[in-house]
């Protein structure tokens, strides 16, 4: 069973539910509510020293439960004061435990660094809810969407000032590169299988223009390969597991970044 087309049915019952309690006119009406300008993810990464981006993750499909009962407020502030280059907060409650509530928290929390709100964006809709939840950037999944829908949807986050991080894992998705993009993430998991492989990034790099600003996504836990995947042209790197994992996800992640 592929995991990924399993997530996206389910995502898609999700957003329907939503719709009917919300309509998307009700988002735009309120957006006008909304004045906060983005901190620019792009910016941020490419002026980092380090390019960490680190995570909130409560939980994945592949390992389960990872640190179920975690403050998000207290970690994300912690991961800021660490030195965390950006800070990515998952909103998908079925099978990574995340929430709206978690994102919200954040954001409350966070001031300095951007956001990105990490979820599977099927629609439209959910870009216009990253808004209002106050997100700086947002990720998009090419293995979930169509090269038009890429490209379309890249347009609405530009439109409402936030950012887009596309999501690759194979050469066949380099067609789906828009060329509006902000930043190009590689993910060393297969999104099909749930496999992690760090060597298909590098492999993967030589691949994408280098007029996009890359990212090293997934199955990161050494200093030594953010090293050498910095060497191969990488400028942000995004990791959860490896800090959540830990009782105290901001001293880890400071630790970590002391060793690079």
């Amino acid at each position: 069973m592929q995991i990924l087309d399993t997530i996206c049915r389910s995502k898609r019952l999700e957003i329907a539910l939503q719709k009917e309690a919300t309509p998307l006119s009700d988002l735009k009406n309120s957006l006008n509510l909304k004045s906060r300008k983005k901190v620019s993810f792009k910016q941020a990464l490419s002026g980092s020293e380090t390019g960490i981006i680190a995570e909130f993750k409560r939980k994945s499909p592949s390992k389960g439960w990872i640190n179920q009962e975690a403050d998000v407020a207290s970690i994300v502030r912690s991961y800021e004061e660490a030195g965390a280059a950006a800070i990515s907060c998952l909103t998908d409650e079925p099978f990574f435990g995340g929430s709206f509530d978690d994102f919200r928290k954040a954001r409350e929390v966070i001031k300095n660094v951007p956001l990105l709100r990490k979820d599977f964006i099927l629609d439209e809709y959910q870009i216009y809810q990253s808004k209002l939840m106050g997100a700086d950037a947002v990720l998009l999944i090419a293995a979930c969407l169509t090269a038009d829908e890429i490209a379309r949807f890249t347009a609405i986050v530009h439109a409402l000032d936030m950012e887009v991080l596309l999501e690759i894992h194979d050469k066949l998705e380099l067609a789906s590169i828009c060329a509006d993009v902000d930043v190009i993430g590689v993910n060393n998991r297969n999104l099909k299988t749930f496999v992690t492989d760090v060597r298909h990034t590098i492999e993967l790099a030589n691949h994408i223009p280098d007029r996009f600003l890359k990212i090293s996504e997934s199955g990161l836990s050494r200093p030594e390969t953010v090293i050498e995947l910095r060497q191969a042209g990488f400028k942000g790197f995004l990791m959860g597991e490896n800090f959540m994992k830990t009782t105290d996800p901001g001293e880890s992640l400071r630790e970590f970044i002391q060793k690079l």
